[in-house]
């Protein structure tokens, strides 16, 4: 049997596809996924997406939040 150190190496030689699907696998594994959450989630999704296809809301590039959340905590 491995050791956590080698379980490591060997999945950090994976491609970037196969190191997510152990990821995801090893999350899902600690927090179980709740289809009620899971729906309530997706609801959110659906209607920020409508809003942004809308023009009721305008997106925000990442690169600009981070700045701001940076230059908050600065302080």
């Amino acid at each position: 049997m491995h050791g956590t150190k080698e379980i490591i190496e060997e999945a950090t030689a994976l491609p970037i596809e196969s190191r997510t699907a152990v990821v995801d696998s090893l999350l899902r594994s600690l927090n179980m996924p709740d289809p009620e959450i899971d729906r309530a989630w997706l609801d959110v999704a659906k209607r920020r997406l409508a809003e942004i296809r809308s023009g009721h809301v305008a997106p925000v590039p990442g690169d600009q939040v981070f700045a701001k959340v940076r230059e908050r905590f600065a302080q």
